[in-house]
């Protein structure tokens, strides 16, 4: 893999953080900022921390709420949504009651 040079302009804050952080890992600022690239771009699409304890917080308050339905109830839901999905679709709700 060849070596491209780049330029880029930083604020003053960035700068002194690139700083610290290759001093601090006594690595070159070059390989600091493209291991930076690199674990940003693998984060890309994924969530966070926070994110992702905040969508369990959701779905620990939603799940409570949803409507358990007794067996044979459930058991026609279900043939009802094999028989539309073999006629290409539901119209309406079918055996689903609410």
């Amino acid at each position: 893999m060849g070596v491209l040079k780049a330029t880029f302009s930083f604020d003053e804050s960035t700068i002194a953080q690139l700083n610290d952080a290759a001093q601090r890992s006594a690595k070159p600022q070059s390989e600091v900022v493209r291991n930076v690239i690199h674990d940003y771009h693998e984060r890309i699409g994924k969530l966070s921390e926070k994110e992702r304890l905040r969508l369990l917080e959701v779905f620990d308050e939603l799940v409570p709420g949803i409507r358990a339905l007794p067996g044979p109830e459930t058991d026609r839901e279900i043939a009802s949504l094999r028989r539309a999905r073999r006629a290409g679709g539901r119209k309406s709700l079918g055996g689903a009651s609410r």
